[in-house]
């Protein structure tokens, strides 16, 4: 199955964020179990956001899964990018 390189962009309400960002790892952490995501982690420098790496069937799927981020629901995502990603080395290389 394809994998996807998620980036996100949070808005600007750190503390905001911080407060959902439990809810956010919940919702992440169900679908690392279910073998969806395979990374996440949030950049440590620059604009705060993430990087997130699923295994879905499209762009369009992961799009339908990220809605019900709870990030998403709450407006907390000021930026979206979705790209197919094809690892030439590690762990998820086809």
């Amino acid at each position: 199955m394809p994998v996807f390189a998620v980036r996100y962009q949070y808005v600007d309400q750190p503390d905001v964020v911080t407060e959902h960002r439990p809810a956010h790892r919940d919702f992440l952490r169900a679908l690392l179990d279910q073998g969806i995501v395979l990374a996440a982690g949030a950049y440590t420098d620059g604009p705060a956001g993430a990087l997130l790496i699923f295994r879905g069937e499209s762009q369009e799927h992961i799009a339908g899964i990220l809605t019900d981020d709870p990030f998403q629901q709450l407006g907390l995502v000021q930026d979206c990018q979705i790209r197919a990603w094809g690892q030439a080395m590690g762990p998820w290389a086809g």
